[in-house]
């Protein structure tokens, strides 16, 4: 189902779509491809909405940093300087953080109207983003699929072409909140990531990677977040042709779980601690799957370099499930 959500000040509608399986409801904007809802029963059997988000399009429009549910891109996490070096040339990008770039710059994915096609139980988000544009080089196709499967868990798989050489990292940038409401902070998060990659006052990895051990980053044994995360942990399992399961997120209140498998290496832990109004730090906790921090200056990291004749593809998946 799709309905008309709202106009932009240039006249341009957004709409969103509803998909709906195994007891499982999601809304999806045209509009920066926002997961604006998605709706899960508790122990109960109590449908609630898990997921940050606004009713209306005027709450993205005036509230864009929080980034929330949408698509973010060419390059998620942030680029130090923004500036990298490709085949021996200098890209400068828009800085939007400080001396940095942000998810892709001034306006990335999350504030561009996508082309929406459904698909077999899902939509298929389609745009172009033009060479240099927010500083990139490349002409980049860029998709992305939303699927609800046979038990209700929701896939977000990412493809994207490119005419000449350039780096790609996208995301989704959800705050989930398995209870619902109120604060996320006593969710119990399990992580399969051995490492973490420190960061400096900026938020730029250092070149590092550090044992969790003894850390306040060690989730390998399920503990509550808390609060003061905006940190890449990096995944045991590397990057993978296929979704492996990496995280689970639980909330004793509810029963609500959350499982996330991701054919990505690395994961950026935030609790929102600087989410912003309208809501209250620590409201929601984003798990988004990527590649690392600075990966484009950083050659010891996992590359993002995409060329003419390949094809960038990742691959994440969400899962819901209750507990008694």
């Amino acid at each position: 189902m799709n309905e008309l959500f709202g106009t932009l000040s240039d006249g341009t509608p957004v709409h969103r779509w509803t998909l709906e399986r195994a007891g499982v409801g999601v809304r999806v904007l045209s509009y920066g491809g926002i997961v604006q809802a998605v709706e899960v029963p508790d122990r109960q059997g109590r449908s609630g909405n898990v997921v940050l988000g606004f009713p209306g399009l005027d709450g993205y429009l005036a509230h864009p940093e929080p980034y929330l549910g949408a698509v973010v891109g060419r390059y998620a996490n942030r680029i130090a300087g923004a500036r990298f070096a490709l085949d021996g040339r200098v890209h400068t990008l828009a800085a939007n953080n400080g001396p940095n770039s942000l998810h892709g710059g001034e306006r990335g994915f999350d504030k561009r109207v996508w082309d929406v096609t459904p698909v077999a139980h899902g939509l298929r988000l389609t745009l172009v983003s033009a060479d240099g544009e927010e500083g990139f080089p490349g002409r980049l196709e860029m998709s992305v699929t939303y699927t609800l499967d046979e038990r209700g868990a929701l896939g977000i798989a990412y493809e994207a072409v490119t005419d000449a050489p350039t780096v790609v990292n996208p995301t989704n940038h959800s705050y989930w909140n398995l209870a619902g409401s109120g604060s996320a902070a006593g969710h119990e998060l399990r992580l399969a990531a051995s490492r973490f990659t420190p960061v400096d006052a900026d938020l730029i990895p250092d070149g590092d990677h550090r044992d969790v051990t003894g850390t306040r980053f060690d989730f390998r044994g399920a503990r509550r977040t808390g609060t003061g995360y905006d940190h890449n942990l990096v995944l045991d399992k590397g990057v993978t042709p296929a979704p492996v399961e990496v995280a689970e997120l639980y909330d004793p209140a509810s029963g609500r779980v959350l499982t996330v498998a991701t054919t990505e290496p690395g994961m950026q832990l935030y609790t929102a601690d600087h989410i912003g109004e309208p809501f209250a730090p620590g409201a929601g906790i984003a798990l988004e799957t990527q590649h690392f921090p600075d990966s484009p200056n950083r050659p010891d990291f996992p590359g993002t370099v995409l060329r003419p004749g390949g094809t960038f593809r990742s691959e994440t998946v969400y899962g819901f499930a209750v507990r008694p």
